[in-house]
């Protein structure tokens, strides 16, 4: 292996800076969504809006207190802002979520998009060193330094392409966790607005029979 990577020239190096980076992108965003997926309470989340259905404030505070579910965190935040704008609360809080659940992914599309374009460029360099030597030699009078300019452009190409190829699933799969998290946020925040509303016309209605 290390015979290999000296074999790859200079461009091994950022090469290697790229994968020991993704690798520890995957590891933090691993471990976060396990942390996150730990942190649920779906019959917590069930509770609040029943209880946000009778009216009943208090319980609802007691609750949820200390809960670390990101969807509670969403309702929470429009039960708080109930009698100004819940819609809004909710798509606020909803975002900050969103971006932290994001966070670091860019940095993975990154690695994905730099780790090919640095085994072009280690390529190139073989092939224009490969060159070189037989212009110095006039022809193939060290095979050797020929093939070893051929096998720099074959190294890096291949281990950026697998660098970027390894990445590209975690990524996209932290991406669709992502959307999974954003849809289950919005079908709360939904069905949390529908129970607003109903208590809205039913006070409506009251009030217009006073």
């Amino acid at each position: 292996m290390y015979d290999y990577f000296i074999s790859g020239g200079p461009v091994m190096y950022p090469l290697l800076a790229c994968s020991i980076i993704a690798l520890t992108v995957i590891i933090e965003r691993a471990i976060f969504w396990i942390s996150t997926h730990l942190k649920r309470d779906q019959e917590l989340v069930n509770e609040v809006l029943e209880l946000y259905r009778h009216k009943k404030w208090e319980a609802i505070k007691e609750k949820v207190s200390g809960s670390r579910d990101y969807v509670i965190r969403v309702l929470v935040s429009g039960i708080l802002h109930r009698d100004f704008s819940m819609g809004k609360a909710m798509e606020s809080a909803a975002s900050e979520e969103i971006k932290r659940m994001q966070r670091f992914n860019s940095v993975l599309d990154t690695m994905i998009t730099v780790a090919p374009l640095l085994g072009i460029l280690g390529t190139v360099m073989g092939i224009i060193h490969s060159f070189d030597v037989l212009g110095q030699t006039g022809g193939v009078a060290e095979p050797r330094e020929v093939t070893a300019g051929i096998a720099q452009a074959l190294i890096t190409t291949a281990t950026g392409l697998s660098i970027a190829i390894l990445v590209l699933f975690p990524f996209k799969y932290f991406n669709s966790k992502v959307e999974d998290a954003a849809s289950i946020m919005e079908r709360y925040a939904t069905s949390l607005e529908i129970v607003h509303e109903k208590h809205a016309q039913t006070q409506k209605e009251t009030e217009g029979l006073k």
